[in-house]
């Protein structure tokens, strides 16, 4: 009995479904490394044996948790509670799986640094601790590559859409993983919204590759930028990024699927569709595409005035960086921490925004900050009109107030996350400046931090065990903080 007389009833959790689910993904993991075996053969790069031995690992320990559960019934039986245990354990378990490969391949013989440039993948951060990039075995670079693009969308979107069989309560999963999505959804049966998505994700992709080929990049690259800029990840199998390549014409390609990537799938689907209307009706992407074109003039005029620099090789550096970060793709062509502390403190800001809900770009996202905004200027009236019901209206729409209730809830905890982050990498050896990148570049998935930290270096300086506390942000902030943080609270493991 509770002390104010509350009768608590302890939660049923269902291990045997969580764990049937992690043995699909590891299975799933499996089947990705396989995808590797054909490059470390092609390109000879002597990682092929290495190879084998990361599918057994993953594959046997999958069919092994798989095998062990499929006789319990209950395994079908997925509730809301097991769905956030599900979602928040797969994003460890991948990326614990995909350190595999990085160690016994030694490309990143330490643990610590494998599971950090895993992790940095999976959830399409892109901070890398790889001081080296181009003497890896061309196996792993794709692996790396891989990752990000697979992260994009998420790992129970795919099991969604390709194994709708399982019997798996597929809304509760969905909704753990992807809420920007489902709040308009292409298609009401999940399992068609899913394969939607895939579909989409794919087509875009290997349009981008082909674009890119032609443009000038050898095969090999052209896919794997187009895996990381769809999946607006960031990894690039160049240490310079896309600077090494020289080119204006390749720079503009990756700006436009970066755009793209940022973008939100459901109205990029109408748009193929044909229905523009209500693409120019959305608040959200006339925000989106007028912070693009604002900050980039902006920048633009402080890069010709201050760094001399010509008209079309400012705008080019400025819309490059400014999309790189807003969509938190985080590629770079130049260091914008050299442009002046002005323009640095812009790129931080923007660290803080983030794309568009149901893109695959991380951050807080514009729609929040738009529904902030408006809540906030809608209160000056509640103020003079206290018997006044004002809803806050978004795309034409009323909106509830527990939505409202909720991103302001968001936000405050982001913040709150950020700041005591900040403060604890401070503390374990990083400069406050630092400090404050990472924390930021990490809870919001972008890539680069600022200073130590910033596009012209990596994090391999990071100490470690402020590498774990940047990886457990990076996690936190690609499931949008509450389907990690409600796990940890009491409220998750009781009935009242």
């Amino acid at each position: 009995m509770h002390p104010q007389g509350r009768i608590l009833i302890q939660v049923k959790i269902n291990f045997i479904g969580i764990l049937s689910i992690l043995g699909v993904l590891l299975i799933i993991n499996a089947g990705l490394m396989l995808l590797c075996i054909p490059f470390a053969l092609y390109f000879q790069d002597g990682t092929w044996v290495s190879w084998i031995s990361s599918v057994c690992v993953s594959g046997l320990l999958g069919a092994g948790l798989r095998l062990s559960t499929l006789k319990h019934e209950n395994r079908k039986n997925i509730r809301k509670r097991d769905g956030y245990i599900i979602v928040t354990l797969s994003w460890v378990v991948m990326a614990l799986s995909g350190s595999v490969p990085f160690i016994l391949t030694d490309s990143i013989p330490d643990f610590t640094n494998a599971f950090f440039e895993s992790i940095s993948g999976f959830t399409t951060t892109g901070a890398t601790i790889l001081d080296d990039i181009e003497s890896l075995p061309k196996s792993i670079l794709f692996w790396r590559s891989l990752t990000q693009w697979v992260g994009g969308l998420g790992f129970i979107v795919l099991v969604i859409s390709i194994l709708p069989s399982l019997g798996i309560g597929g809304m509760q999963l969905f909704l753990a993983e992807a809420p920007g999505i489902t709040a308009d959804k292409i298609q009401p049966r999940i399992q068609d919204t899913a394969k939607r998505l895939w579909l989409l994700y794919i087509g875009l992709t290997v349009a981008e590759m082909i674009i890119l080929f032609i443009a000038g990049m050898s095969g090999f690259d052209a896919i794997n930028h187009s895996l990381t800029t769809m999946s607006t990840g960031g990894f690039s199998t160049k240490q310079a990024s896309i600077a090494h390549f020289g080119s204006p014409v390749i720079e503009y390609i990756v700006t436009f699927f970066m755009f793209l990537g940022g973008t939100s799938f459901v109205l990029i689907y109408l748009a193929l569709k044909g229905k523009f209307s209500g693409i120019l009706k959305n608040e959200e992407f006339k925000v989106y595409l007028g912070l693009t074109v604002v900050l980039t003039l902006v920048v633009s005029v402080i890069l010709m005035f201050r760094n001399d620099l010509p008209l079309e090789q400012a705008f080019r550096e400025s819309v490059f960086q400014i999309v790189a970060v807003l969509t938190t793709t985080g590629y770079a062509t130049a260091d914008f921490t050299v442009w002046g502390g002005s323009v640095a403190l812009i790129f931080f800001t923007l660290m803080f925004i983030g794309g568009s809900a149901g893109s695959t770009a991380g951050g807080v996202k514009i729609v929040r900050h738009l529904m902030i905004a408006k809540n906030s200027i809608i209160e000056f009236k509640r103020q003079l009109h206290l018997s006044a019901i004002i809803p806050v209206r978004f795309n034409g729409k009323a909106v509830a107030h527990e939505i409202t209730r909720n991103i302001l809830a968001f936000v405050i905890i982001y913040l709150t996350i950020f700041g005591i982050s900040s403060v604890a990498l401070s503390l374990l050896g990083l400069d406050p400046l630092t400090a404050m990148g990472s924390v930021a570049t990490s809870l919001g998935n972008v890539g680069p931090g600022l200073n130590e930290t910033g596009p012209a270096f990596t994090f391999s300086q990071v100490p470690s065990i402020c590498k774990w506390i940047l990886g457990a942000l990076m996690v936190i902030g690609r499931l949008e903080i509450f389907t990690v943080l409600i796990i940890f609270t009491g409220y998750f493991w009781r009935d009242t």
